[in-house]
């Protein structure tokens, strides 16, 4: 059960505890991109008029393109404290001052715009949607991930990349190798929404790294493909990282800290 909110925004916080009901809405869950900064995304998460977003970076665009289309911001998820993931959140929430903000209940001093604060196994409702929290340390130490299993979808913020992984800024080899062996663990058909467009990066870096890897070798043309023609990346899935992500395929923290090694330096 998710821990409740120090003081509740209002009295009926659209951020919720599960009940026998809350997973069933006659509208359709929608998922949309907005690329703000260098290479960041925000996602949004859409059902009628009432929208969620996960790592607002900036607020500006994010809340121009949520009245563009008319949706009413009802939470905003955070997987880690990083300003370009937090950063649009005090702007947000002077626009919608009744938002949910979601974020590591240990995390709370450094990202303390948060209503509710969540760890690993907790479970949510978002937008009539079930959430289940995932802790997965490494880039950062309070990292979470915030899965749909009823549709699939995977907010993994900057510990799993397409292509690649977070820097190991206050984890450990050990920490980063479990959370992206929790993660692939996950069904295949996991829809992937990553925080940043390193994608193409990630895999040239990944086919120098294993130069006869035929699997990379025709990502990387697909990839350059959707970027040339001005497409994100983003979202990939669990299948497709499986099968072309080396730090997914690490067989050990050892040989996962050697790549991060080697992407650091390249």
């Amino acid at each position: 059960m998710a821990h409740p909110p120090a003081e509740p925004a209002h009295p009926h916080p659209p951020v919720h505890d599960p009940e026998p009901t809350s997973q069933h809405s006659p509208q359709p869950l929608a998922l949309w991109l907005i690329p703000v900064l260098r290479d960041n995304y925000v996602m949004v998460l859409q059902r009628g008029r009432r929208a969620a977003v996960v790592d607002p970076a900036v607020a500006e665009p994010v809340a121009a393109a949520l009245e563009e289309r008319g949706v009413e911001l009802e939470a905003i998820l955070h997987t880690h404290h990083h300003s370009d993931h937090i950063g649009g959140t005090p702007g947000l929430l002077r626009r919608w001052p009744q938002a949910a903000v979601v974020a590591a209940a240990e995390d709370r001093q450094r990202i303390p715009c948060q209503t509710l604060g969540v760890g690993d196994g907790d479970r949510i409702v978002v937008l009539d949607e079930l959430v289940e929290v995932l802790a997965v340390p490494g880039h950062t130490s309070a990292h979470l991930a915030y899965w749909l299993p009823a549709s699939g979808h995977l907010f993994c913020g900057d510990t799993l990349f397409v292509g690649g992984c977070g820097r190991l800024f206050e984890g450990t080899p050990e920490q980063m190798h479990a959370s992206l062996q929790r993660l692939a663990a996950l069904p295949e058909a996991t829809r992937v929404w990553c925080a940043h467009e390193y994608t193409e990066a990630n895999f040239r870096w990944a086919l120098a790294e294993a130069p006869g890897d035929r699997a990379i070798a025709a990502r990387l043309q697909e990839v350059c493909g959707l970027r040339a023609a001005g497409q994100a990346t983003v979202p990939s899935s669990i299948g497709q990282e499986r099968r072309t992500n080396l730090f997914l395929r690490a067989g050990s923290a050892a040989e996962l800290a050697r790549l991060r090694r080697s992407k650091d330096q390249w």
